[in-house]
């Protein structure tokens, strides 16, 4: 107890280890689900292996969440992104033409110039440069892409397409995985209503049970990936062959800028939009960020956590390790500190041996819990002016772009180019930042790319 009170400094925060340790498990549980998904997804490289993708999805998740927890002494988790996965194989294998290990090569890349932009002080940069609204805004739209992501995760929301019309409606609530989820986000909403501790991880754990007799839940299967399977992936990356055709530079060099792009805005939107709300990053530690140089802030040294953990996944053979946006529903019950993180690696951990841990969580536990969690964020929008127009439209921009654009960074890009929009058109263009031009400029760049690919 002694030196988890000196590493983590457990007092000081305002916490304890057994706060801690549900905190770390409601992470893992919300996030489970990437062990499966992202083997699922980047198999469909081109013959990338999913045992080896599985093993390493674990490993890139275990380094990538101890070293947050215990270097920069903060409760996020990390593990290869979902959307980035996506775009490993859309984009870099199947359009762009290369093989899966050209495509780690140029995660690794990815992690490399990470790693740069942050230790020369450019991300902490960008985040000064960031106005108070927008990063309100931030923290608010994350919560709604949360919750969204928990709707549909549920499936309280049914896609159609009827001819060449596409829309979505509430569903009728006649499959048992949806009903479960319902069940489970009345649960937990009494559980919290009545102030009960640990609220969100007791309300997973009791959906859960639930589900074995309603068919939802299911119990034993053993994985068929093996730790072995990591000589498959392993220092597979093919730096030599990504440059070996010249006409593919330009490609090369834009889809690394991509990739780039999209992990460090979705890791500082995380920061900014869970950090501040929580107290973990508060407004001293803040301060302390942008004093000279170095790692003295726990921010810089998340920042820093995050950016190693791309380099060392693409090692092991995945796409983008981030920082996960999940790591708010342990935030939610109580994690302030790095032994949160500890935890849920631990968990990450046994997977290697018992695979099944992860499966036995339905979807529709973990849904209600994204739910709730989103609702816990949507304070951050009553720090936002709404009757002042100008500040009002790129904040509301910035929030309804993540879950209506798909993702945290598009929703930044769109609120950023509001913002500086509306600025020019006021002749206050000497209150943006130069960092916000750039940006902004990047984004639409980025956009470009991705339309002509």
């Amino acid at each position: 107890m002694e030196f988890l009170e000196k590493q983590f400094q457990l007092k000081k925060n305002g916490t304890n280890v057994r706060t801690e340790a549900i905190a770390g498990i409601t992470t893992f549980v919300t996030m489970a689900y990437i062990l499966f998904v992202n083997p699922l997804i980047l198999s469909g490289a081109n013959g990338m292996p999913a045992g080896g993708v599985y093993v390493a999805t674990i490993l890139a998740a275990v380094i990538g969440t101890l070293i947050m927890g215990l270097v920069a002494n903060v409760p996020y988790a990390q593990a290869p992104g979902m959307g980035l996965n996506a775009l490993f194989v859309a984009i870099v294998t199947i359009e762009g033409g290369f093989t899966w290990q050209q495509a780690l090569a140029i995660v690794f890349i990815c992690g490399i110039i990470n790693i740069i932009i942050t230790v020369t002080q450019i991300r902490k940069m960008i985040i000064k440069a960031i106005p108070r609204s927008l990063q309100y805004a931030i923290g608010g739209g994350i919560g709604l892409f949360i919750a969204y992501i928990g709707f549909k995760n549920a499936g309280f929301i049914t896609f159609f397409q009827d001819g060449a019309t596409y829309g979505q409606t509430l569903t009728n609530f006649t499959n048992a995985s949806t009903q479960l989820a319902l069940i489970g986000l009345v649960i937990i909403a009494i559980l919290m209503v009545l102030k009960v501790k640990g609220a969100i991880l007791l309300g997973i754990i009791v959906t859960t049970l639930i589900g074995i007799p309603m068919g939802v839940t299911v119990l034993g299967g053993a994985s068929a990936y093996k730790l072995s399977d990591i000589s498959q992936t392993f220092l597979a990356l093919d730096i030599g062959g990504l440059f070996a055709d010249p006409s593919k530079i330009l490609l090369v060099i834009t889809t690394i800028f991509a990739f780039s792009l999209s992990d460090t805005f979705d890791t500082i939107g995380t920061f900014i939009g869970t950090g501040r709300k929580s107290g973990i990053f508060d407004e001293k530690d803040e301060a302390e960020l942008f004093k000279g140089k170095g790692f003295k802030s726990k921010m810089d040294k998340a920042l820093f956590a995050d950016a190693t953990a791309t380099s060392i996944g693409a090692l092991f053979g995945t796409s983008n390790t981030t920082t996960y946006v999940e790591s708010a529903a342990g935030i939610g019950v109580g994690g302030k500190t790095g032994l949160t993180s500890v935890f849920t690696a631990a968990l990450f951990l046994i997977c290697l041996v018992f695979a099944p841990v992860a499966g036995i969580v339905p979807g529709a536990a973990t849904a209600p819990a994204l739910i709730i969690v989103g609702i816990l964020m949507m304070d951050s929008f009553g720090r936002i002016e709404w009757g002042n127009f100008d500040e009002a439209l790129p904040a509301f921009f910035t929030a309804v772009g993540m879950p209506f654009a798909g993702g945290i960074t598009n929703g930044i890009a769109i609120g950023f180019i509001f913002y500086v929009l509306v600025k020019i058109c006021k002749g206050k263009f000497k209150e943006v930042h130069p960092i916000m031009y750039i940006t902004v400029l990047l984004f639409l760049l980025n956009f470009v790319i991705t339309a002509l690919s």
